[in-house]
């Protein structure tokens, strides 16, 4: 190989290597950016709190509940549990930016207990939509 071919190969690799890394930069920031309204229903509370507010969804017997910051950007523990009366509660927890959930649980008529957490502020609901 001529030093013409070996460069001709590089210039395609760093082209597709390139190509690679955008395509995977715009697939995150499209997943990302829908997933704060995945919750399927309608909404039946809202739960303000300092910090933020956790958004309530219910659907044939599902519930759904995601918690988001009032002001999303810096990195911070977040978090939203959804239980149902005589189950372990379904949780997400961790740090993020702009909101955590949804998290979803089968109800059925049962009644449910909603938390949500940004920061150190947080909301619990008592027992609701019984």
């Amino acid at each position: 190989m001529d030093t013409g071919a070996i460069r001709r190969l590089l210039a395609l690799g760093a082209a597709v290597l390139a190509a690679s890394g955008v395509l995977a930069f715009t697939a995150t920031g499209t997943a990302q950016a829908g997933t704060a309204s995945t919750c399927a229903g309608r909404e039946v509370r809202t739960l303000p709190f300092r910090t933020g507010v956790t958004h309530v969804y219910k659907r044939n017997g599902y519930v759904c509940a995601v918690t988001v910051a009032r002001h999303p950007g810096p990195t911070r523990t977040m978090s939203v549990s959804v239980q149902a009366r005589g189950n372990r509660p379904v949780v997400d927890k961790g740090r993020y930016k702009h909101h955590a959930g949804p998290v979803t649980v089968h109800a059925g008529h049962r009644c449910v207990w909603i938390k949500g957490s940004v920061g150190r502020y947080a909301v619990s609901s008592g027992w609701i939509l019984c």
